[in-house]
């Protein structure tokens, strides 16, 4: 394995994330935050949510100074990405020079293309990760499908969060044998199991936690529930998050009459939303392929949920079906399938008891497979993986 950066003190990671982070960036920052072995400094072009995930080794990636006439002769004359006429990969090159890594983390796919033609450059390797709606394909953006391809040949290891998105990456070309498995991790200590009193009234509980958009099935859900609620007309839906549909959800909320039964939250602190499933029943997520093709990978917010003991009514979507087991940690239906959802729902609420014993095997579940220590320290196995394969251009020599 090469040296490290520095003598007698652990090897050096630089997590590149572009944005350092969006709200719903969670689990990138316990993977950055939770490093044994290895010490680590983000690289960012910006900084966001400072409160929500402080941070203190953060380097910003600066701006170059712009030279119109360099800017056009590289990218209308000679056709060279963004990387390169922006300015960036000299920016890079001079960063990692003042602050040597053994190896870089690139977080998502799409970061991975715009920074191919430095990591072919660099003598020292880099991994890059997959989280999900990275994996679609983008004909719109030319050349990028091809990039992404010679991305997936370059990198030593190609690092997903489910089995789901190894498979869809294996059909865009990446080799089987660079494909690793890289699990969400949860840290159990912060969403311990509770033990809840289940409704003698019919006045159940459903929890989502998830971004409003396309993909989350809020619409499937909220006409499911609609039905569900003529049944039991004290139950209630919460939803704990945000995003560009908000204002849709909230129309549609309007116009099904639940104004007073499902409730928006917005997005929540860890504690806040640790407490909201402490006081729900039943954790509603049934993801569905948008148009977009932007599939899911196996949902935080879900194993969080699972951890503290809510079976699940979710769908067959993506890395759901590993971490979910039909009938034995919850129910899974089809997706776009508002009966489907609304029988399992009946199902699932008509022997309280049963509850108990999915939401004790959910908790187990995700302690056995998602627990954050033993996450981190596979990815940090990856690490040393790389190490021992070295940069780009030292493979293809």
């Amino acid at each position: 394995m090469p040296p490290t950066s520095e003598s007698n003190a652990k090897p050096i990671v630089a997590s590149y994330c572009t944005t350092f982070l969006k709200p719903e960036m969670r689990h990138i920052y316990r993977q950055v935050t939770g490093l044994q072995r290895y010490s680590t400094f983000v690289m960012t072009r910006e900084r966001m949510c400072e409160e929500q995930f402080p941070f203190a080794d953060v380097e910003l990636v600066p701006r170059a100074r712009k030279n119109f006439i360099k800017r056009f002769y590289l990218k209308y004359i000679r056709k060279l990405p963004p990387v390169y006429y922006r300015g960036e990969l000299q920016v890079l090159i001079k960063m990692l020079k003042r602050r040597p890594a053994d190896v870089m983390h690139a977080y998502f796919g799409h970061t991975g293309v715009h920074l191919l033609p430095f990591i072919q450059e660099w003598d020292r390797p880099c991994v890059v990760s997959f989280h999900g709606m990275d994996i679609q394909a983008r004909p719109q953006q030319e050349g990028y499908d091809a990039q992404m391809q010679e991305l997936l040949r370059t990198v030593p290891l190609v690092l997903a969060r489910s089995k789901s998105l190894m498979d869809g990456l294996e059909r865009l070309g990446c080799p089987k044998e660079k494909l690793r498995l890289n699990r969400t991790g949860i840290p159990l200590e912060q969403f311990p199991f509770q033990q809840r009193p289940m409704p003698v009234d019919g006045s159940w509980r459903f929890v989502q936690a998830c971004r409003l958009i396309a993909k989350k099935g809020l619409r499937t859900a909220i006409h499911a529930f609609a039905k569900f609620h003529e049944k039991h007309p004290k139950s209630h839906y919460c939803i704990a998050g945000d995003g560009p549909m908000k204002a849709e959800i909230e129309k549609l909320i309007g116009e099904l009459g639940l104004q007073e039964a499902v409730e928006l939250r917005g997005f929540l602190s860890q504690e806040d939303l640790a407490a909201l499933y402490a006081r729900s029943h039943i954790f509603l997520h049934p993801s569905e392929m948008p148009p977009d093709q932007n599939q899911e990978g196996v949902p935080n917010s879900m194993l969080e949920a699972m951890a503290t003991g809510l079976p699940v009514v979710a769908t067959t979507h993506g890395g759901i079906p590993e971490a979910v087991t039909h009938e034995r940690t919850g129910l899974l239906v089809p997706e776009r399938d508002q009966e489907a959802l609304f029988q399992a729902m009946c199902q699932i609420t008509a022997e309280p008891d049963s509850l108990y014993i999915l939401g004790q095997a959910a908790s187990r579940a995700v302690r056995e497979e998602f627990e954050q220590s033993k996450q981190i320290e596979k990815l940090e196995s990856y690490y040393d993986e790389a190490r021992s394969m070295g940069g780009a251009r030292a493979r293809t020599k």
